[in-house]
């Protein structure tokens, strides 16, 4: 049986990542903090839509509406919570609800013309680094198995076909690889010390499920390329010669205004999953996928 919503494949294979990563991984994850990662980004959420929607029906005047809009929709918040689940790694769980309820709320104050343009789990994810002294990310947790590789590109395709933004992955770990392959040939070190730098899981995941967010990225196909391409050089430079292990996610985090500038270059229209979820629909119902 085919699920309505591809948000609702998002939530189910960042569901079975996690149970996977506990089971076969040995993380140290206490489950009471995916609790409350996933209690407060659902909160929080409820909580900011009632309030924006009050707030929107006083300005007009009292008017009743039944705008889809102040509907409160939890798939956005439950992915956030997951992916904060699968990344983020902290000793106390206010540490968790700090980084949850910024992740959130960075989606209703960052918004220009309507579109946050942060992240909203890599928004927690470096929010908790900055402001706790407790959380870290471990970009190695996965290993280097290659079948984590072909569980992470089946699942994250499937979903990416059905969104369109295969380019934007593809843009950002062409880009990266070429980056690196040049590095590791200019410093004379064999190919298997390249594969060792680009076979993560972690990477995978980063490039497939967090910088594919259509809502958060460019609108037009240049655009998203031309974003992947600038977030591909500058996790470069930061893993190379600053030495951030976690260079994916604050490279993200700096870049993630620019993804309004380029919308303000090439204009083109804005996602939207009902858009889609109706596409899907017609889809199905034409036999035609």
């Amino acid at each position: 049986m085919l699920l309505k919503d591809i948000r609702d494949y998002q939530i189910l294979f960042l569901g079975l990542f996690l149970v996977l990563g506990i089971g076969t991984r040995d993380w140290t994850l206490r489950p009471e903090l995916i609790g409350v990662a996933i209690a407060t980004c659902l909160a929080t959420q409820l909580i900011l839509s009632l309030v924006i929607g009050h707030w929107s029906l006083a300005n007009d005047k009292g008017q009743m509406t039944n705008d889809k809009k102040q509907i409160p929709n939890f798939r956005s918040a439950l992915i956030t919570s997951l992916g904060l689940s699968l990344l983020l790694r902290a000793d106390h769980w206010t540490t968790m609800a700090i980084a949850a309820v910024l992740a959130i709320v960075s989606k209703f104050i960052f918004q220009v013309g309507d579109k946050h343009f942060f992240n909203p789990a890599n928004f927690g994810i470096i929010s908790a680094l900055i402001l706790t002294p407790d959380a870290w990310v471990s970009p190695g947790q996965w290993g280097e198995e290659w079948w984590y590789g072909v569980l992470f590109l089946g699942t994250g395709g499937m979903i990416l076909q059905r969104i369109g933004r295969w380019d934007t992955t593809a843009a950002f770990l062409g880009s990266y690889s070429l980056l690196e392959a040049i590095r590791n040939f200019w410093l004379g070190w064999t190919w298997d010390v390249y594969w060792h730098r680009l076979m993560s899981g972690s990477l995978l995941l980063f490039a497939l499920f967090m910088i594919t967010d259509p809502r958060s990225i460019p609108n037009s196909r240049i655009g998203r390329v031309v974003w992947a391409i600038c977030i591909a050089g500058l996790t470069f430079i930061l893993r190379n010669y600053f030495f951030v292990s976690t260079a994916v996610f604050w490279a993200l985090f700096i870049l993630a205004p620019l993804s309004i500038l380029l919308d303000v270059f090439w204009l083109a229209p804005r996602f939207a999953w009902q858009e889609k979820d109706e596409e899907a629909g017609v889809e199905l119902l034409t036999q035609h996928s």
